[in-house]
């Protein structure tokens, strides 16, 4: 009878501490829905891709329709936070081009889990990925780009800002109902570049859709962070012209001529003014135009520096026009990077194992379209949209690495300037946890803005462990350290 009583106390002891395990475990993970979209999100699960290293957090990729009719479909890619995911806010990144990919830029080259690299293993972890800060959701928007695909032709040809972002949304109501128990969560957009597009007008889309649509449909939508972005077309193009003399890029002829020449604030060229504007992208043929002290990929068969094609139609208006170095892929801090990223992207196992390019798209995976050749409507200024924003008390960040030429910190200085918000604490340094000045902030009635010393065009890539710390304190909504700690 003793016998069995500890036996009975051992088994007793075995169970609670199994049940308990089990309720531990599921504290880690987000509860998990049944019936069909249990099914859907199953199917989308990445069990593994060639190469990678092991993880301890689920990735699921694959794609969600946008428009039955026409057969359009948006592919995603999905992972979990390394850390209690269901405590986690969900956080979208998009790039920009347009016609340039998530999942070849920021996924792989610049925040995300999986790094592509030369040599084998072909994926390395990245210690810095922004999925330990939230679940990680990254879109190849819109369709033509990437692995997203319709099966109507003419709709490449009607792409712009407005389908970008209606289809966009679209992907968003429909991907929270694969997968809802992330649909409470805080909900976040981030991106770079034409994403200073996408982003504003996504959320503006998401701001007016909360107000109208059934309460299973709203988005718990707190703000957006955009990256060295594409805003408004004068104060871009002048801030172009600007950095470029101030980081002795152009001559101080080049410079006067164009000042002389060129009106940024109309889309009317002379004929002088154009000719002087090819001059100033003449430079950027022999130095990176996204970074400009890092160094040019020299690979005999490189691609990274490919003119893209020229998409008409797309702003900025009066740079669009130019063939020279508008259009171009951008590198990283490795500058044959995006090479080893095409090259794995294009493997059969790897779209397999992403549940990619189901259609068999007649064309190669590339970072960038070449198939958007007209883009239908991009508005001068996003200037308007992210007022609307600001007074509808959305939290909004705005970043700018202070190395790239394409959109430079010039640029956005006098965009924030011109959009003519109240400074509540102006210049001020932040600090790395190294004690070092990692750069500067000015916080205005209503918005962020925030620099970093040294990072390029793509400033993950360039600065990964600012970045998460960048994007930590953004998502908690935490001033960065103005003082070494």
């Amino acid at each position: 009878m003793k016998m069995r009583s500890h036996l009975y106390t051992h088994i007793l002891l075995v169970v609670v501490t199994c049940g308990l395990a089990s309720m531990v475990l599921a504290r880690h993970q987000p509860a998990k829905p049944r019936g069909g979209v249990w099914s859907e999100q199953e199917a989308d699960r990445v069990a593994g891709l060639p190469g990678q290293p092991e993880v301890n957090f689920d990735q699921y990729a694959g794609y969600v329709t946008v428009n039955e009719t026409h057969g359009r479909a948006l592919f995603y890619w999905f992972f979990e936070a390394t850390e209690n995911p269901e405590k986690k806010p969900l956080l979208l990144w998009l790039n920009g081009g347009p016609g340039c990919s998530s999942i070849g830029y920021g996924e792989a080259e610049e925040l995300g889990p999986f790094l592509t690299q030369k040599g084998k293993p072909e994926l390395k972890f990245n210690p810095n990925s922004w999925n330990k800060a939230a679940n990680l959701l990254f879109l190849e928007s819109p369709v033509g780009v990437g692995f997203s695909y319709t099966n109507t032709s003419n709709d490449i040809k009607d792409l712009g800002d407005t389908i970008t972002a209606q289809d966009s949304y679209i992907f968003l109501v429909n991907w929270f109902k694969r997968f809802p128990q992330f649909k409470s969560h805080e909900f976040y957009i981030s991106g770079e570049s034409y994403a200073g597009h996408y982003v504003p007008q996504l959320a503006e889309v998401i701001y007016d859709k909360n107000k109208v649509v059934s309460k299973d449909d709203v988005i718990n939508f707190k703000g957006f962070m955009i990256g060295n972005a594409l805003l408004d077309d004068e104060t871009d193009q002048k801030g172009m012209i600007d950095y470029a003399y101030d980081h002795a890029v152009i001559s101080d002829k080049l410079y006067d001529d164009i000042k002389l020449h060129c009106d940024f604030s109309t889309n009317n060229l002379s004929n002088l003014c154009i000719e002087n504007i090819n001059k100033y992208f003449q430079v950027y043929r022999i130095i990176d135009m996204y970074s400009l002290y890092a160094p040019s990929c020299v690979l005999s068969n490189s691609t990274t520096s490919r003119p893209l094609p020229r998409i008409q139609g797309v702003a900025p208006h009066l740079f669009s026009k130019n063939d020279n170095g508008w259009h171009r892929a951008a590198a990283g801090y490795d500058p044959c990077l995006s090479e080893y990223t095409e090259t794995y992207l294009n493997r059969p196992d790897v779209q397999k194992a992403l549940h990619a390019n189901i259609t068999k798209i007649s064309y190669p995976w590339t970072h960038c379209s070449d198939n958007i050749t007209f883009w239908s409507d991009a508005p001068a200024s996003i200037l308007p949209i992210i007022k609307k924003l600001i007074a509808g008390g959305l939290r909004i960040w705005i970043y700018s690495g202070d190395t790239d030429g394409r959109i430079p910190v010039t640029s956005t200085r006098y965009t924030l300037k011109k959009l003519g918000l109240n400074i509540t604490e102006d210049w001020t340094p932040w600090y790395t946890f190294k004690k070092q000045v990692a750069g500067w902030t000015v916080e205005y009635d209503g918005l962020m803005f925030v620099t970093l010393r040294g990072a390029g065009h793509q400033v993950p890539t360039f600065k990964p462990k600012e970045a998460l710390q960048l994007v930590r304190h953004f998502l908690s909504n935490q001033t960065l350290p103005k003082a070494p700690f």
